[in-house]
């Protein structure tokens, strides 16, 4: 029986993995290579990614896989988080390492913006969520700032299209990633000139756009030679992680919504074409790019980034594993308090326990005085915020919402999931764990023709995973809790 296999390099913020992935007889067995520490790193008073230490570990897992011994990849795909970039000199150098989206160089930089162009007509043009870190804004900031590196830039590499270029010497725009910036015009699919052209920024500085399972370009002979890998092609997947992690959502038909559990909680819909109009910028969702034309209709919202800032502090006196969190949360007397994970209080805090309990007492509420309180006051508001979103989610959608399909290392939280299903009143079905990496393999399996369409795709996943279900429970006692948190992050 024939077996196909391909590397995808599947990066977050505080970590990444090289993952092998073998297809055969219609399902996908994954492997992991390798695992190793990301973070931003603090330059002065800036926050930036370091890029070429991470090219560095990426080709070493590769050096690493081709002397496994094991059959080579016949591709390879990379995704990372969204909207940060890289900018090249003319001669194709890189000019410093990109900026970090927690960087504090965009405060403010959004009301400065709509200055020279209405808010609204920027959301007419890109129907992108407003989030100060977008794409757009750090190229404004760096603009206003007289950036040195900016002026001398020839081209503009989002990261994942940033390291296919250090592997291929090739310059593209992935779609899934371009859509992040809110620089892109999801109607005409290219770039929105009227928005550089605003504050005089050359928009020659933005890549030509390929879609989502494109073979752009073969390892260059230099990495090859370094890694003993061979002359492998590299396929622009869904670049952007949480385009990988939607296509390999298990779901069938359109009546669901999916909520890509991690760092950040983002919850949406699949749409056929953008949702853009005054209510959906009212409520301020997005429209990023998905698998085979399709759109994620989506909002971001802060997720599990509270709780592991919050682990960061304990772990001075003990490192918790998730599982004693939980048993701890457990332990506390329910709905005592409640927080607003998008609150900018919790952007990038000193101390995020500090900022949790400030939060709490400056809303007038009951403040977590232990470590469980804190877990379970994280845990139900992540919950109930997500009943907030889907209750908005409902008054756009053009299909019914009858159940949620949990996704990414959230779903490997019980805890939680049961919470999500009993604050949102509808079945939540969990699973895959994996799903960016398993995204990230299938799209590369369709790129070189194993699979034919997206629907193949999620027909793998169904064969390849077994799910858990979750129904509401306690309907009550979380229909009270809700008009409680509603006041809440009203007031907040």
């Amino acid at each position: 029986m024939k077996l196909h296999t391909f590397i995808a390099f599947d990066l977050g913020a505080t970590s990444g993995r090289a993952i092998v992935g073998t297809l055969s007889d219609g399902k996908i067995m994954m492997e992991e290579v390798a695992r190793f520490a990301n973070g931003m790193i603090g330059v002065g008073e800036h926050l930036h990614w370091n890029i070429l230490g991470i090219y560095d570990v990426l080709k070493n897992s590769l050096k690493t896989y081709a002397l496994s011994g094991k059959p080579a990849p016949e591709s390879i795909g990379i995704d990372t988080w969204g909207v940060d970039f890289g900018l090249l000199a003319a001669d194709g150098s890189l000019l410093g390492e990109p900026y970090a989206y927690r960087d504090l160089h965009t405060n403010g930089i959004m009301e400065e913006y709509f200055k020279l162009l209405p808010r609204e007509k920027v959301y007419e043009l890109t129907g992108i969520q407003f989030m100060q870190f977008n794409s757009l804004f750090q190229l404004f900031a760096m603009k206003r700032n007289r950036s040195s590196l900016l002026e001398s830039a020839k081209d503009l590499l989002f990261l994942p299209d940033l390291l296919n270029y250090l592997f291929t010497g090739v310059k593209k725009a992935e779609f899934t990633i371009a859509s992040t910036s809110q620089m892109l015009n999801p109607k005409t699919m290219d770039w929105a000139k009227e928005l550089f052209d605003i504050f005089d920024a050359p928009v020659s500085l933005m890549q030509p756009l390929v879609l989502p399972g494109t073979v752009t370009g073969y390892l260059t002979e230099s990495v090859q030679r370094e890694t003993g890998i061979g002359r492998i092609p590299v396929v622009a997947v869904g670049a952007h992680d949480t385009a990988s992690a939607i296509a390999a959502v298990p779901a069938e038909g359109e009546n669901w919504a999916y909520l890509s559990s991690g760092t950040w909680s983002l919850m949406g819909i699949e749409t056929k074409k953008p949702l853009i109009d005054k209510e959906t910028e009212k409520m301020n969702f997005t429209n990023e790019g998905g698998i085979e034309g399709t759109f994620r209709f989506l909002k971001n919202i802060t997720g599990m980034w509270l709780l592991e800032q919050c682990r960061k502090e304990w772990a001075s006196e003990k490192d918790y594993a998730y599982g004693e969190l939980v048993e701890m949360a457990k332990a506390e007397k329910p709905f005592t308090c409640f927080v607003d994970p998008d609150a900018p209080d919790f952007m990038n805090p000193e101390s995020m326990t500090t900022a949790i309990k400030g939060y709490c007492q400056r809303s007038n509420q009951s403040v977590p005085s232990s470590t469980g309180g804190v877990v379970r006051c994280i845990f139900e508001s992540l919950a109930l915020k997500y009943r907030y979103t889907l209750e908005q989610l409902q008054r756009v959608s053009p299909h019914p919402i009858e159940k949620l399909h949990v996704i990414g290392g959230g779903a490997k939280n019980a805890y939680l999931c049961q919470m999500t299903a009993n604050a949102i009143r509808m079945p939540v079905v969990a699973g895959p764990a994996e799903g960016t990496a398993m995204g990230n393999l299938l799209v590369q399996a369709m790129a070189l023709g194993y699979l034919k369409s997206l629907s193949d795709i999620r027909q793998v996943v169904r064969n390849s995973v077994e799910t858990q279900d979750f129904y509401p429970q306690d309907a009550g006692e979380w229909d009270q809790a809700y008009l409680r948190y509603k006041n809440v992050i009203a007031a907040g």
